[in-house]
């Protein structure tokens, strides 16, 4: 749990928020203020109240979600380059990268896991953009 006593920001709370916990995307703060993880001087207040200098604010733990990804063959992935330790994809336009709302499978991630199988310990995630023209 942590707690922040307002100084000197003002606006709506899931703004506020969302200044001091930049890790925290605005749509899972915003239910987490709905569901009483983000209190307001120790009571549950809306979305869309103003936060005032001196209000304390306190922020349940975030529990992370479980993820029901799983591996899918059918993805079709144009790899440029792979060895033990990195895949480069040229993803396609259109697809999808990870699982979220609306999209539970079909992804990047879905076919990457088909493609690595059990040497995806410890990975890590990092996407580069790059255009030609």
């Amino acid at each position: 749990m942590e707690t922040y006593k307002i100084e000197n920001e003002e606006g709506r709370l899931d703004k506020v928020v969302s200044t001091i916990q930049k890790n925290i995307s605005r749509m899972t703060i915003q239910k987490m203020i709905e569901n009483g993880d983000i209190l307001v001087n120790d009571d549950i207040k809306k979305t869309s109240y103003k936060v005032n200098s001196g209000d304390i604010i306190t922020i349940k733990d975030i529990q992370p979600e479980e993820t029901d990804l799983k591996p899918e063959g059918n993805i079709p992935l144009d790899i440029i380059y792979e060895d033990n330790d990195i895949i480069i994809i040229n993803k396609e336009k259109g697809i999808v990268v990870h699982p979220g709302n609306g999209n539970r499978s079909g992804t990047l991630a879905n076919g990457i896991m088909a493609r690595c199988k059990d040497s995806l310990s410890g990975v890590r995630w990092e996407v580069k953009t790059w255009y030609s023209t």
